[in-house]
């Protein structure tokens, strides 16, 4: 059986590693960077409903709800749709409310990020292509 390289190809694992080792260094710059702030507190609003605002604690009204009815009845459909339509709603709030924002950098981090990132995304690429 003959040797194979990287992706199945003749040779390019130096490239395939030095790639592989660029984009994750990259990465990790860049994720660094950015800062994650959730705006959500138990009293704020996290959507609105034909213009009603739904609140956190509003969302734990159905929950509560739909938890008595499954430890009443664990067969009730009613019980497990209120609760599991409670549990997404508040899920997709969570994460409909979160602000990404980018820490001050200067040009040059900027630039090692971008390089480091898209060089090893081509590097990792061509190491995958037949020579």
């Amino acid at each position: 059986m003959p040797y194979r390289g990287a992706g199945g190809t003749g040779g390019g694992e130096g490239s395939f590693i030095l790639g592989l080792i660029m984009m994750i260094a990259g990465g990790y710059l860049l994720l660094r960077g950015i800062i994650v702030q959730p705006q959500l507190g138990f009293g704020s609003r996290m959507f609105a409903v034909g213009g009603f605002p739904v609140t956190t604690g509003l969302i734990l009204v159905p929950f509560a709800f739909g938890v008595g009815m499954i430890f009443y009845n664990s067969r009730n459909w009613l019980g497990w749709l209120l609760a599991l339509g409670s549990v997404l709603a508040l899920v997709v709030g969570v994460i409909a409310s979160i602000t990404f924002t980018f820490t001050r950098t200067s040009a040059f981090d900027l630039l090692v990020i971008i390089i480091l990132l898209v060089g090893g995304i081509g590097l990792f690429l061509r190491s995958l292509r037949s020579s």
